[in-house]
C-alpha cells in the first residue's frame, strides 16, 4: 500500500511539474519579423515561399509565447523587375503564418510587405528624345536583410508554452 501511495504521488507530482502552460495571444498583436537575406523582385517569382524570423521574444503575461528566431512563412504575390523604359520594380510578400516549437500555428491577418522602386519613365523618355541614348531603367525593388517589418496576429490563439 505504501509503494502504491508513493507511486501515485510521484506520478501526480511529475504531471504537475512538467505540465505545459497555455497562454492566449490576442488578435492584432504585432509580431516583428526580419529577413536574414536580401530579396530582389528580379530573383523571385509569384507564389514562391520566403522565410522570415521573429526579431525578438513576444511576451504574454511575462511568459515567452513566441521565441525570437521562430520561422515566419511568407509568400510572394507580386514580383516585377524594373525595365529599360524607366518603370519601377515592385515586390509584394504576404506574411502568412508561423509554427511554434510546440507545434501550434499562428496565422496572420493582412500582413503584407510591399516595396517599390522609383519610377523614371519621364526622364527616360526625355533622355531618349534629346540624346538618343538608351532608356535609363527604373530602380529595383529589394527587401534588405535585417530590416524589421510587422505582422499582425489574425485572431485570438491559445498556444502551449514550456
Amino acid at each position: 500500500m505504501k509503494k502504491l501511495f508513493l507511486s501515485l504521488s510521484f506520478i501526480a507530482f511529475s504531471t504537475c511539474f512538467f505540465a505545459q502552460k497555455q497562454v492566449t495571444i490576442k488578435g492584432g498583436t504585432p509580431i516583428p519579423v526580419i529577413s536574414d537575406r536580401n530579396i530582389k523582385a528580379a530573383d523571385v517569382s509569384v507564389g514562391q515561399n520566403i522565410d522570415f524570423k521573429v526579431a525578438r521574444d513576444i511576451l504574454v503575461d511575462g511568459i515567452v509565447a513566441i521565441p525570437s528566431g521562430t520561422i515566419v512563412k511568407g509568400q510572394v504575390y507580386e514580383a516585377k523587375r524594373s525595365n529599360a523604359f524607366g518603370t519601377k520594380g515592385r515586390l509584394g510578400i504576404n506574411l502568412r503564418y508561423l509554427n511554434l516549437p510546440s507545434g501550434d500555428v499562428i496565422n496572420f491577418a493582412s500582413s503584407n510587405i510591399y516595396i517599390q522602386g522609383k519610377n523614371r519613365t519621364a526622364i527616360s523618355v526625355i533622355v531618349f528624345c534629346l540624346c538618343w541614348l538608351p532608356f535609363p531603367c527604373g530602380s529595383k525593388a529589394e527587401l534588405k536583410a535585417g530590416v524589421e517589418y510587422e505582422a499582425l496576429v489574425g485572431s485570438n490563439t491559445t498556444v502551449n508554452v514550456e
